[in-house]
């Protein structure tokens, strides 16, 4: 089937390259490239196990986790201190 597909041209250089590269049409890469991206999408996450601190002692004091804004504030200013 044919159809026409709009692509940014420098992503465009980098595939015709790629299928260069590859020896293959350009066709080839970008189906080839769809069904990779398609499969990936289909299979379930990895479930992702964080870590869990056992520091003790808690929430640094006036640290509010409920209170995004005042939280982003206190990594701000953490981060600048951490730097010097």
């Amino acid at each position: 089937m044919r159809t026409t597909v709009r692509l940014d041209p420098g992503l465009l250089a980098d595939a015709k390259r790629a299928a260069l590269e590859r020896r293959i049409s350009l066709t080839a890469l970008i189906e080839q490239s769809l069904r990779v991206e398609l499969a990936r999408q289909r299979q379930p996450r990895a479930k992702v196990l964080l870590p869990i601190s056992d520091g003790g002692e808690g929430v640094q004091p006036g640290v509010d986790l409920n209170d995004s804004a005042a939280l982003l504030d206190y990594m701000d200013e953490w981060g600048r201190r951490d730097r010097g």
